[in-house]
C-alpha cells in the first residue's frame, strides 16, 4: 500500500512539473510580444500602473505559498519514501502539534489580510482618485455593438475612436469617464490605461485614466452583450496637447459640405440613413446609429471591425454582415451607382 501511495505521490509531482515547465514556456514565448497593446502588464496610465503593481504582489505572494507547499511535498516525499530496508511495523504516530496547528492557522489569516487590506488601498486609491481642474470629460455610452463619445465642455460627439490628452507630472491631466449604457450590460476597458469598469442600463458608472505617453491603445468591451460582442473595439489615441487642440477645432466644425458630391448627400438624406446617424449641416439627426459628421477622419469603421477605406466603406454599405454578421445596420438595398455616390460623399467628411 506505501509503495502504491509512493508512487502515486511521483507522478503527481512528475505532472506539476510539467505543468510547471510549459506554464514557464508560455510566458517566454508571450514575452516576445510584450509590446502588445493589450497587455495588462505594460501600462500607460496611472490606474493601470497601480492594478499591475497589484498584481505582481498577489503573483510574488501566491507563487511563495506554491513554491513553500511544493517544496515542502516533494521533501516529505523523498525523506520518507520506502526503503528496502523499512520493516513493515508503522512508524510513530503524532497525534497534533501546538506549534503546527498555530503556524498553519495564524500564516494563512495574516496573508488574506494582507492581500485584502493592499487591494481595498488600491481599489480606493482608484475609486476615490480627486477629479482636477483640468480633467477632461467625457461621456461613454455603450451600443450594441459600437462607442459613443461625448465631450459634453467641448461640444464634440464621435463614435468608436477616442482622442484625450497626455498627462505629464508638471501638468496632469486625467479624463474621467462617465458610462452609460442605451441598451444592455457592456464593459469598458482598455487595459493599458485602467481596468474594466462596466456600462449598466439605468445605473451610471465612472472611471478615469491619466495617460503618461502618447500612442494608440485598444480596447474592446469586456462584458458580453450580444452576438458581436466580440467585435465592440474602440481605439484611444493619446494626443500631444497641441494633436489634440487641433483634432478638437476640427470635430467642432461642421461638416465639409462638397458640392461635388450632391448627389451622394441626396442618397443620404433620402435613404433610411438619417433614421439612425446624424451629420451637422444636414438634415440628418439620427442617434441610434454614430455621428458620421467626421466619418473620413476615423482610422477605422465598424466599431474598429474593419479600416476606414473606401473599399471597406463600400463593402459595409453594400453588406455590413460581411464584416459584422449580426450587426445592428442593415443593409440599404442601394444600386452599385447610389452605393458609389453615397461613399463619394462620406469620403469627404473630415
Amino acid at each position: 500500500m506505501m509503495r502504491e501511495n509512493t508512487a502515486k505521490a511521483i507522478r503527481g509531482i512528475s505532472r506539476l512539473v510539467l505543468g510547471l515547465i510549459v506554464f514557464c514556456a508560455g510566458e517566454l514565448a508571450r514575452a516576445d510580444a510584450a509590446q502588445s497593446q493589450t497587455n495588462i502588464f505594460a501600462p500607460a496610465s496611472t490606474p493601470a500602473g497601480n492594478i499591475r503593481d497589484l498584481s505582481w504582489f498577489v503573483l510574488a505572494i501566491t507563487g511563495g505559498i506554491f513554491i513553500s507547499v511544493g517544496g515542502l511535498l516533494a521533501w516529505a516525499i523523498i525523506r520518507y519514501r520506502e526503503r528496502k530496508n523499512d520493516d513493515e511495523s508503522e512508524p510513530p504516530q503524532i497525534y497534533g502539534s501546538t506549534q503546527v496547528e498555530l503556524a498553519w492557522t495564524v500564516i494563512p489569516v495574516l496573508i488574506v489580510v494582507v492581500l485584502f487590506l493592499t487591494t481595498a488601498r488600491i481599489i480606493f486609491a482608484i475609486q476615490d482618485a480627486p477629479k482636477p481642474q483640468a480633467a477632461l470629460d467625457v461621456t461613454v455610452v455603450g451600443h450594441q455593438y459600437w462607442w459613443e463619445f461625448r465631450y459634453p465642455k467641448l461640444g464634440i460627439v464621435t463614435a468608436n475612436e477616442l482622442h484625450v490628452p497626455v498627462s505629464t507630472r508638471l501638468e496632469p491631466k486625467p479624463t474621467f469617464l462617465h458610462l452609460l449604457s442605451a441598451d444592455v450590460d457592456h464593459s469598458f476597458w482598455v487595459p493599458e490605461l485602467a481596468g474594466k469598469t462596466d456600462l449598466i442600463p439605468n445605473h451610471p458608472n465612472d472611471t478615469w485614466i491619466e495617460p503618461l505617453r502618447t500612442g494608440v491603445y485598444l480596447g474592446q468591451c469586456a462584458q458580453f452583450c450580444g452576438v458581436e460582442h466580440a467585435k465592440m473595439l474602440l481605439r484611444v489615441y493619446v494626443d500631444t496637447p497641441e494633436q489634440f487642440d487641433a483634432w478638437v477645432k476640427l470635430q467642432q466644425q461642421p461638416g465639409v459640405q462638397d458640392a461635388s458630391v450632391a448627389a451622394g448627400r441626396r442618397v443620404f438624406e433620402t435613404e433610411a440613413c438619417t433614421n439612425c446617424h446624424r451629420i451637422t449641416g444636414t438634415a440628418a439627426a439620427g442617434t441610434f446609429g454614430p455621428d458620421l459628421t467626421h466619418l473620413a477622419s476615423r482610422v477605422t469603421i465598424a466599431s474598429g471591425a474593419a479600416r476606414n477605406t473606401t473599399v471597406n466603406l463600400h463593402a459595409w454599405i453594400e453588406d455590413p454582415d460581411h464584416f459584422k454578421p449580426g450587426a445592428q445596420m442593415p443593409a440599404m438595398q442601394l444600386d452599385e451607382v447610389q452605393v458609389n455616390e453615397l461613399v463619394a460623399y462620406l469620403n469627404t467628411l473630415h
